[in-house]
């Protein structure tokens, strides 16, 4: 088996472990597109397990991702220094976060700068809010917090469709889409997070405002969709919409979550409309 080959089936068994929401959609596009988005997502996965890591203290995390911001700015990724800097961290962290170069390598070289700012600008501001202890006061805050941590998901994809045939879309809408998605992770989250004592409501918010924030944006989705004409793009865009928003509607519900046969069933309506 050659290299690429390897890191093929390598990237793809690290997905899977990582990611419930895109594996399935990354899965079911095409080569070229499988490859670049997969690698794309293990990026920002690799930096989101950063910030997320219950073992890592804030100047730990803000070290780690300041560091790692201004490597994938260089024209060349460093990742003899990007080892260096985890290495006190090797033991805890997970696999998707010390094979960052792995996946910068998986990447198609015309597209991987474009994968490296975004990953960049998300380090930075990741680390911004975790020198903030994640305190979100206004909407305005919101806006920024899932800007950074899912908003650049969907500038990134944008950025991959237009490089893969020139499908132009909405930057806006774009960010609206990711903003999205985040937004119905945050209320599925409330419990879960409350208990790590974080919390993503504006002050004076209630889940009534929240839910309104994860409409507004998830329509935003809808709007996005409609500007790709892309068969096998449109595919990939549907399913994380379609769960999120089966997702919003059990919370309204007062459910948990969706069942594992909602999922299936919703992705299979998709993949056979």
């Amino acid at each position: 088996m050659s290299n690429q080959a390897t890191l093929d089936k390598e990237a793809m068994k690290v997905l899977k472990e990582t990611s419930r929401t895109f594996y399935i959609p990354i899965k079911l596009l095409n080569k070229t597109l499988r490859k670049t988005v997969g690698s794309a997502y293990l990026c920002m996965r690799a930096i989101d397990e950063m910030e997320d890591h219950e073992a890592l203290d804030s100047s730990s995390k803000q070290e780690l991702l300041i560091q790692t911001s201004r490597l994938l700015q260089a024209e060349s990724f460093d990742n003899v220094a990007y080892q260096s800097l985890i290495d006190p961290y090797r033991n805890i962290l997970p696999e998707v976060t010390i094979r960052l170069n792995d996946w910068l390598l998986y990447c198609p070289s015309d597209i991987v700068t474009k994968v490296k700012a975004s990953t960049s600008e998300m380090a930075e501001g990741m680390a911004k809010w975790v020198a903030r202890d994640w305190e979100v006061n206004t909407k305005e805050d919101l806006d920024e917090y899932t800007y950074y941590v899912a908003g650049l998901v969907g500038v990134m994809l944008s950025d991959i469709w237009q490089w893969y045939d020139g499908t132009e879309t909405d930057r806006e809408l774009a960010i609206g889409y990711g903003r999205g998605l985040q937004a119905v992770n945050i209320l599925r989250n409330i419990d879960e997070d409350a208990e790590r004592g974080v919390g993503f409501f504006p002050d004076d918010w209630t889940k009534k405002e929240m839910f309104e924030y994860a409409e507004m944006n998830l329509h935003m989705g809808d709007q996005y969709m409609e500007q790709i004409s892309t068969k096998n793009i449109l595919l990939f865009c549907r399913i994380p919409l379609a769960l999120a928003q089966k997702t919003l509607d059990a919370l309204k519900k007062g459910k948990e979550k969706i069942s594992r046969d909602e999922v299936e069933n919703t992705v299979d309506h998709i993949i056979n409309s």
